[in-house]
């Protein structure tokens, strides 16, 4: 099967299990790594936010309350994005918010449509990284902010070698248990360990457009903040 359909296929079985493990495994600091991220959001760039790889709706939910006043987000996974209109319908946030199923590699929207594209742990769910990237590229106003935030590998003892531990060991056991989808909590840390990081995907960025890239690191490396301007 192709890289595109597993995603979908793994997305879509353990989406009602999906919020509860986010945050268990990550012990709640997901929840700081996208306010930080809602920081980056300009006020000029406030205006229509493009939300890829949107999944549950919390970095949609997050961008509304931040002052954002439109938010369109994409995913691939159409169960995620049904529970993702809920949240969004219990938030009173209908309409400011429009979640909907798509391809982020192919996307039905014109150029230069949004004054800000948001994606959070979803690049490395691409098939074709750098033509998901340069359709973000494409819909995004001149002028206008990418921001990306994704997991990423520590570099230095003791957090690189305890990470590891944790995402081979303990992730796949707990969020096998919870989701009834081990091979999904394997994928997880795979996908994460083969994604370029840091400098190599700055430089990716480039190459598919971006000016001034730049990385952030979160809680030691083990997330990463990444922005870029059209």
């Amino acid at each position: 099967m192709a890289k595109k359909e597993v995603v979908e296929g793994i997305f879509n079985d353990i989406a009602p299990k999906y919020d509860l493990l986010n945050h268990l495994l990550s012990l709640n600091i997901d929840k700081g790594w996208r306010r930080k991220a809602m920081r980056c959001v300009e006020e000029d760039g406030k205006g229509h936010l493009l939300d890829v790889a949107c999944g549950t709706g919390d970095f949609s939910i997050a961008a509304c309350r931040a002052g954002v006043r439109q938010v369109t987000g994409i995913d691939i996974s159409a169960n995620m994005v049904n529970i993702g209109r809920k949240k969004v319908a219990e938030a009173g946030l209908a309409g400011q918010i429009d979640l909907r199923s798509g391809d982020s590699e192919a996307m039905e929207f014109s150029d230069n449509t949004f004054d800000t594209v948001t994606v959070a742990f979803g690049v490395r769910n691409f098939e074709h990284l750098e033509q998901g990237l340069r359709e973000m590229y494409r819909v995004l106003r001149p002028g206008g902010k990418v921001i990306i935030l994704e997991f990423s590998m520590p570099e230095h003892f003791p957090m690189k070698q305890l990470y590891k531990f944790y995402f081979r060991r303990v992730l796949p056991v707990v969020g096998g248990w919870v989701s009834g989808n081990r091979g999904a909590y394997t994928y997880l840390p795979e996908s994460v360990m083969k994604f370029p990081q840091g400098r190599a995907f700055l430089d990716i960025m480039a190459r598919c457009g971006f000016q001034g890239a730049a990385r952030h690191k979160l809680t030691f490396g083990i997330a990463s903040l990444y922005t870029g301007k059209k």
